[in-house]
Parts: structure tokens; sequence; C-alpha cells
């Protein structure tokens, strides 16, 4: 925030899984569930999947990082989105590009991080931690798909492996299974190929609905399909906004993909209190 009274974010995005990233160095300005809907509606708002913040870390050159995704809800871990809060942050100099140690809801986090060839351009490979897998899914609730597996990537996922599914099963189902556990679960609908030891992925994310590319949901089909013999231990994913690798090794999974910048925001305090005042509290937004 300026002495104007204006919020200064810059938007990015990691295939396709898009993010409002505030600087905030000095953790000085927390956003409300409610301010995090408002930004993140993509009619009345600027429009986003999450907003980040970014705070200085407990060691030098660590960064801290806060999500809430557009449904104002507080998430513990995006893989894309943490790519998303490095690149913001070594563009604003809060810290060198390199080894970046980010404190997260689901444990400290490694990402390398390098700019890009072009203007805007970057890519980090992230230290996702360890996989954990859960109870597998009942077959009397798979419907059409083979097997289904529940992970915890820091945050919870739930696997259902089969066919590729269609539009309406990703509308009709994604949100059920959402709600199928207290507190929500984000939903990956995954299937095999194009080719060896690669997936196709369409992820229903918790609190923000059909996004583009999940980077821990990419983790956790790789942690399932190993386990259930369908990939390797190396895996490109395949998400609606680009391809994500996935690594399976000792002590966790890297993820490592592309990071966009698309642009700089400002945002006046009094219109986002304006923003706030328009959009129902009750109401979830969805892209």
């Amino acid at each position: 925030m300026d002495a104007r009274g204006a919020l200064r974010l810059t938007k990015h995005h990691g295939a396709g899984n898009d993010f409002l990233v505030l600087l905030d160095p000095d953790d000085r300005r927390p956003f409300s569930a409610s301010e995090a809907r408002a930004l993140c509606d993509r009619h009345r708002g600027l429009g986003a999947d999450g907003v980040l913040r970014a705070m200085a870390g407990q060691g030098p050159g660590w960064l801290a990082m806060e999500l809430h995704n557009a449904d104002g809800g507080v998430a513990e871990m995006s893989g894309n989105g943490i790519r998303c809060l490095v690149q913001a942050a070594v563009d604003g100099g809060m810290v060198d590009a390199g080894t970046v140690m980010v404190q997260t809801l689901g444990g400290l986090r490694s990402v390398e991080f390098r700019p890009g060839p072009e203007t805007g351009l970057g890519y980090g490979r992230v230290d996702m931690g360890p996989g954990r897998l859960g109870d597998e899914v009942g077959p009397d609730v798979l419907g059409a798909a083979r097997w289904g597996q529940h992970v915890d990537m820091g945050n919870p996922h739930i696997v259902l492996f089969g066919a590729e599914p269609d539009d309406v099963t990703v509308s009709m189902q994604g949100p059920r299974w959402e709600r199928s556990i207290v507190g929500g679960v984000n939903v990956e609908f995954v299937w095999p190929g194009p080719g060896t030891d690669e997936l196709t992925l369409r992820v229903w994310e918790r609190g923000a609905g059909e996004t583009l590319a999940c980077g821990t949901g990419a983790c956790a089909v790789v942690a399932a399909a190993y386990a259930h013999g369908e990939v390797g231990p190396r895996v490109r994913v395949h998400n609606r906004g680009g391809p994500l690798d996935v690594e399976l090794g000792e002590p966790g999974i890297t993820l490592a993909g592309p990071t966009q910048k698309v642009g700089d925001v400002t945002v006046d305090e009094a219109v986002l209190a304006a923003l706030v005042a328009q959009i129902p509290t009750e109401v979830a937004t969805r892209p």
C-alpha cells in the first residue's frame, strides 16, 4: 500500500492458473475473505483464481506466503501460486533469483526460480514435499472412474482416474466431490496420455471451481498414478492451461513449470471497499 491509499498488485499465471500478488514485507496489509472475493471476481473485480501476499520470512532471503482462494477461503499451498509469488518477489527486489525458501501453511517449501528469456517470463522448480496417499475411494461412488485415491499434498485432494470426462461431468461432479469432505477438497479428473509417462488433467479446485491448472493437483495425480502402476517417477501432466513436469523422489515431489507476469495493477482502497459492499458474502465467486 502506498501513501495515497492504493494497493499495488501484480498479476501472474502459471499454466493459466492466475493470481494477484501483493508484496507486503512488513506484514501490514492482510486481506479479508470479502476483499479476496471482490478482487478475484471476474466480472466485478480484477479476476483471478486467488490472491497471494508475500511477506518477509523467518530466515534471510526467505518469504512467507498467504493465499486466499477466489471464494475468500484460506488455502494451505499452491504449486503454481508459489512460483508466481516468488516471481513477484524477485521482480520487486524482496529476494534474489535462485533458491528461495517460502513458509506456507502446508510447510516450508524451496523454490528454484530463474527469469526467462522473454519479458515477464520465469521458470520455477518447487520442492513440494511428500505426497501422502490416503484411503482409496470406494467403488460404489466412483462412477465412471477406474479408481480413486485421497492424497495429501499439504492440502487435500481426491484423484479420480479413468476416461476423459465431459464438461457436464466436471461441472456436476466437481462440486459434489469438493463438498464430500468437511472444509472442502480439490478434485482431479485424470486420464492417461497423450504419450508414455504423460497424464492429462482437469481440476476442480476447492474455493475456485474449475481452473486451467493446479500444481498441487498435478503432484497428487502423479503420486497416486505411480502407486497404481500407471506411470513412472517422471511425468508430464497436461493441464488445460499448459504442461507441468512432476518428478517423484526422496524426500519428496518436485514440480516444474513456467510463470508469466501479466501486468501491474493499482487498486484504490476506497474502491475496493465499495466492491466488497457489492458482493454478497455468502456467495463464493467462481471463475
